[in-house]
């Protein structure tokens, strides 16, 4: 007789599994509940209502509760998530490849970044070369390392075509598009007098009695808040200014996300972070025609993309605490 593989007989079949309900499933759960995704999905309630159970059913598990009580994924629902990314990840990298394929996009992209950045978790660029790379297999690169003034001189001048970073001047000319923000945070070395003083004894007057670093291509912005004339240091970037706070001799400001090796091993600390904190902006910046330039598109398109699938990975997360609307 003939053995029935019963794994085999309860397997779904991913071929007769609707992909537009899957990807309707991950909009709602995105969004943080039904109402919510109604915009983006140009659905009714009750038609997204319908779309979700056709693929419980088709699934054969609850993937969510919703009404009064709010959305809110079940277990099986958050597992049925993680796959569905999955899926439609591959999904999409396969159209990626086969779109590169026919495209023929070539020549060279020059992409100029700001130093000190690839070790911010929230930064997409590595992501993105890898994406534009499949969808244009000739496509080359130039990439230049460089201040924001710089950056932005030589996309004027059309020496680079795209630049990611934050920008304290806005140039001309340019088209900027927002991708996310950066913490910048006050640090002291450990053989600066304020690295044993607590917060709460330190303010801007306390502050001022001692050396501080300002960027030279940040304006005054590092400087403000303690109302000094000139800074006591200037650094064109972020790896001179950790040189000069661990040198105890000098305060300044860095991205938390780069000086977190330094605080993790006693070097550096930082100070009051409630009131010398702040957030950088950071953009794509390219000339206003980059909507015509074939592989410039390409880039921007797929950063700003990334950024919409990394802000939408938060969702469920904040889903899993119990809040959302129906």
């Amino acid at each position: 007789m003939q053995k029935t593989d019963t794994v085999g007989r309860n397997a779904i079949s991913i071929d007769n599994v609707d992909i537009r309900l899957i990807r309707i499933f991950m909009r709602v759960v995105e969004a943080g509940g039904l109402s919510a995704a109604q915009t983006e999905l140009n659905l009714s309630l009750s038609t997204i209502s319908e779309k979700i159970v056709a693929l419980e059913q088709r699934l054969g598990v609850t993937l969510c509760k919703r009404g009064r009580g709010g959305f809110q994924l079940t277990e099986s629902g958050r597992m049925i998530y993680d796959e569905c990314q999955r899926l439609t990840g591959s999904l999409d990298q396969f159209s990626r490849k086969v779109a590169g394929f026919r495209s023929n996009l070539g020549g060279i992209l020059s992409l100029g970044l700001l130093d000190n950045i690839i070790s911010d978790p929230a930064s997409p660029i590595a992501a993105a070369i890898s994406r534009v790379v499949e969808a244009a297999p000739a496509l080359q690169f130039n990439m230049e390392i460089r201040s924001p003034g710089e950056l932005l001189r030589d996309l004027v001048a059309r020496k680079l075509d795209i630049a990611v970073g934050s920008f304290p001047r806005m140039a001309l000319g340019l088209a900027y598009i927002d991708l996310y923000e950066e913490t910048h945070n006050f640090y002291c070395g450990a053989a600066h007098p304020l690295f044993s003083v607590p917060d709460e004894s330190i303010g801007i007057d306390e502050v001022r009695l001692h050396r501080i670093i300002g960027r030279s291509y940040w304006a005054a912005r590092d400087i403000k808040i303690f109302a000094i004339a000139n800074p006591h240091a200037t650094v064109s970037n972020m790896e001179a200014e950790a040189f000069l706070i661990l040198s105890g001799c000098f305060l300044g400001y860095l991205p938390d996300h780069y000086a977190a090796q330094f605080v993790q091993t006693g070097r550096i600390r930082l100070i009051r972070p409630n009131l010398f904190s702040y957030k950088a902006k950071f953009q794509v910046a390219t000339t206003e025609d980059w909507k015509s330039r074939p592989t410039v598109k390409l880039f921007v398109d797929t950063i700003s993309k990334l950024m919409a699938e990394q802000n939408a990975r938060k969702a469920p997360a904040a889903l899993n605490k119990g809040s959302g609307a129906s």
